[in-house]
């Protein structure tokens, strides 16, 4: 039996891959993002996250006001050295007539008002530290960060950019309901995932 030689991807280039090297490696694995140059790859997920993800996009979608869409599993390139894929994005509608249109596989961050990760294992420095902190340096005014509560509940922490630090401060911390009014009104039950 022999063995498949290693993808060329696996080495990387001198500095590092560019946002726009995802759109040209073959066969890199689904949901591969670009963190400070270097490849980050997805684990599995788990029911959690699925569960809360899903709750949290049916909410948004539901909620965004005119001019804006809620996308799951997009990707946003903050520059040319990072092109992360939040859980979800709400965007600016007019992003999806940028230059490939529909058929574009990233978004801008001014195009992006809200990104929201929802932590799992073994992304929680990531998405506790990592993404925020890009995010806020990218300009991206609101940030979600999902959390289980160890018995099955989502937590979601909100934070708002403040522009002069460019630097997200906290707001709230929403155990059974998030209902907030900014960046616009949503109020949303957070189910036991456990049920």
């Amino acid at each position: 039996m022999s063995i498949a030689p290693y993808p060329d991807w696996i080495r990387p280039p001198a500095g590092g891959y560019t946002a726009e090297d995802l759109d040209r490696l073959p066969d890199l694995p689904p949901h591969t993002e670009l963190l400070d140059g270097s490849l980050i790859f997805v684990s599995p997920q788990t029911i959690f996250h699925l569960l809360a993800v899903r709750q949290l996009e049916f909410a948004l979608v539901a909620a965004v006001p005119p001019g804006w869409v809620a996308w799951r599993e997009m990707m946003v390139t903050l520059d040319r050295r990072n092109r992360l894929e939040p859980d979800l994005l709400v965007v600016d509608k007019r992003a999806q007539t940028g230059p490939k249109g529909r058929k574009g596989t990233s978004c801008r961050p001014e195009d992006v008002l809200l990104a929201v990760e929802v932590v799992s294992d073994e992304s929680q420095e990531r998405d506790r530290d990592a993404k925020p902190r890009k995010y806020a340096a990218a300009g991206i005014a609101h940030f979600w960060r999902v959390e289980d509560d160890d018995e099955g509940r989502p937590v979601v922490y909100v934070y708002e950019l403040d522009p002069a630090t460019r630097a997200y401060g906290l707001t709230g911390i929403y155990h059974k309901q998030l209902k907030v009014d900014r960046p616009f009104p949503i109020e949303v039950e957070l189910i036991d995932t456990s049920e």
